[in-house]
């Protein structure tokens, strides 16, 4: 299993908190995903400039050296190559994938969004792909542009990640309303992990900072997810 921790300052720490209380949250936090075996620690602060981003993957790739856990940058592929990240991660629209490996030096990680099944087979020479959304989320309703949340015709569910799982070339991590219940139905419709943002975050805790302990989620995740056979 796979699991990736994707970040969201907004969500991890209070609101209107100064960058610099936020990249400690991030740091933080990024340390706790470590220290819980976390396979995959993307960085997807999507509006910061190169100077505050760099600065905050240059700290996580940091506390990541040594250890089994990788980091990859969302889309900015100047920062990770700079900062000497494992990889990048694209957006659906974003640059090509032979692209990117050409620039790449070898063993770079590349990852991208995918939302169709269709996107899956085009997606080109890449590592592993992170499709959704699949269930119900409040995370792109607190994105900087406002936008809502999927809505219900749009998601794409255990059977669109099951048909995305069966078309895909590489590993596909789902994201989108991951909870430990729903792990072994992920599981069971063809994913390789997941993705998530929620899911690592104290959202009961008081103060600037809503980082918690991971060790026991990921256990908890490792553990339903490897309960259920999964499709082939």
């Amino acid at each position: 299993m796979t699991l990736c921790l994707v970040t969201d300052r907004r969500r991890l720490c209070a609101d209107a908190a100064p960058f610099d209380v936020a990249r400690g949250c991030l740091v933080e936090q990024a340390r706790m995903a470590i220290a819980a075996g976390i396979d995959l620690i993307q960085v997807r602060e999507r509006d910061l400039d190169a100077g505050p981003l760099s600065a905050l993957v240059s700290d996580i790739v940091q506390l990541a050296r040594g250890t089994a856990t990788r980091v990859v940058v969302n889309e900015r592929l100047d920062v990770a190559l700079a900062c000497g990240a494992d990889g990048v991660h694209l957006r659906s629209d974003s640059m090509p994938a032979d692209e990117v490996r050409r620039m790449a030096p070898p063993g770079f990680l590349i990852g991208r969004s995918v939302h169709r099944p269709e996107q899956a087979v085009a997606a080109g020479p890449l590592d592993y792909l992170v499709a959704g959304t699949v269930f119900p989320t409040s995370s792109k309703a607190a994105a900087p542009s406002g936008t809502a949340a999927p809505a219900a015709d749009r998601l794409l569910g255990l059977d669109g990640l099951r048909e995305m799982s069966r078309a895909a070339r590489v590993p596909v991590l789902a994201i989108g309303g991951m909870t430990v219940e729903r792990a072994g139905a992920v599981r069971a419709a063809g994913a390789a992990g997941l993705a998530a943002i929620g899911l690592f975050i104290d959202r009961g805790a008081e103060g600037p900072c809503r980082v918690k302990p991971l060790g026991a989620v990921v256990e908890a995740l490792r553990r339903a997810f490897d309960s259920v056979e999964r499709a082939s």
